[in-house]
């Protein structure tokens, strides 16, 4: 068995003391004594912290989820190094047969896991049930839901989470069928009035896909998906690279949506240096921290969980057990996945372990280290 001592954060705050992991990569149990949240980086102990989870992941280490093949793996390894113990690989707009492609590189990634990888827990299919006049970076392959195609797909690899624009014709009717088969239903890259946004959530969709990106927005008049969001929603992606959102808008949807939860929306350029790199079938330039198409779209992102951590502690001033749900709790809980992202008896031991500065020491996926370099 492993033993990891330090300041460990449980369900119910942070101990001074050990968490022993089972050989079969559980967690045993958690002994110590109570420590406040605010003196644990003022300790030379090491911190341990639920292990991140990521629902929007496109690529990373030079490799893009659509290319097949090995590349979910290898992305998984590139974002388990960077403390992503599970996520969901995450497709874009494109025809079936690139869509296909994918899925069938993914099927092997969904079904076991490399020693150095994070655990691909499904899909994020984010479109192509989008609107074409929100594409934001998506390729232009917008279509309306639909459930052949569906299942083909998931019987190749899993989906859990499907994006999808309620305002094209036949989206809306479709949520009940999509979240009674059993897939996870959220809103985004659409031109939806706040009542869309609204009626949607009556209907059992979820989330919103990178809250303020490619949704319309906040108007006193027209309070848009943003308003429908702000207003109504338990649970909304949002990605803190501070590019993509102001840090007054991140503070404002911590404030309206409880369970807000973060994600990178990372690309093949993640880890990379700057360069060019696909993004499906789009070419995108990292530089200036940041990923963009041509005409300068911002492109997805190079945003890793560990950095996504540190900007909310530092930049926006969380404290360490609300900054941690929000990179592993709350989105572990938002697709079910309630044996993770939390560091108690029974759980996957998923861990990432900080010095004082955020920074990781070292990171356990399903009890086993992958040996940061």
């Amino acid at each position: 068995m492993t033993r990891l001592s330090g300041h460990i954060l449980t369900p119910q705050g942070f101990v001074a003391g050990s968490i022993e992991f089972t050989e079969d990569g559980r967690v045993a149990g958690v002994e110590g004594s109570p420590v406040a949240a605010q003196a644990v980086r003022d300790s030379t102990q090491p911190l341990v912290l639920p292990g991140f989870i990521d629902l929007h992941v496109h690529g990373g280490g030079g490799r893009d989820i659509m290319e097949g093949g090995d590349a979910a793996a290898r992305v998984a390894e590139l974002h388990a190094s960077h403390g992503t113990t599970a996520l969901l690989a995450t497709t874009m707009t494109a025809p079936m047969a690139d869509l296909e492609t994918a899925f069938a590189g993914l099927q092997s990634a969904c079904a076991g896991r490399a020693r150095s990888a994070a655990r691909v827990l499904g899909i994020h299919l984010e479109g192509p049930y989008i609107n074409a006049g929100k594409l934001g970076a998506q390729p232009n392959f917008a279509r309306p839901v639909e459930f052949a195609e569906l299942q083909r797909l998931n019987e190749m690899a899993p989906i859990r989470l499907i994006t999808l624009a309620p305002e094209i014709p036949g989206n809306m009717e479709a949520i009940e069928s999509l979240i009674a088969s059993g897939y996870r239903v959220q809103l985004g890259h659409t031109l939806g009035s706040y009542e869309d946004g609204v009626n949607a959530m009556s209907r059992g969709a979820g989330g919103f896909t990178h809250l303020f990106n490619a949704m319309t927005g906040l108007h006193h008049r027209e309070p848009g998906m943003v308003g429908a969001a702000l207003a109504h929603a338990q649970y909304s992606e949002i990605i803190p690279d501070l590019l993509h959102a102001h840090p007054g808008a991140i503070r404002v949807a911590l404030r309206a949506i409880p369970c807000l939860y973060c994600v990178t929306d990372s690309t093949a350029a993640s880890g990379m240096p700057d360069g060019e790199y696909r993004l499906g079938r789009h070419k995108v330039t990292k530089c200036l921290g940041g990923v963009r198409l041509a005409d300068g779209t911002l492109a997805g992102s190079t945003l890793t969980m560990d950095q996504a951590l540190r900007n909310l502690v530092d930049v926006l001033g969380l404290d360490l057990p609300d900054a941690s749900r929000r990179v592993s709790t709350h989105a572990a809980d938002y697709i079910g996945a309630t044996d993770r992202g939390r560091l108690g008896p029974g759980a996957w031991a998923d861990a990432v372990v900080l010095d004082r500065d955020l920074k990781l020491m070292d990171v356990y996926v399903e009890g086993v280290s992958i040996e940061l370099a």
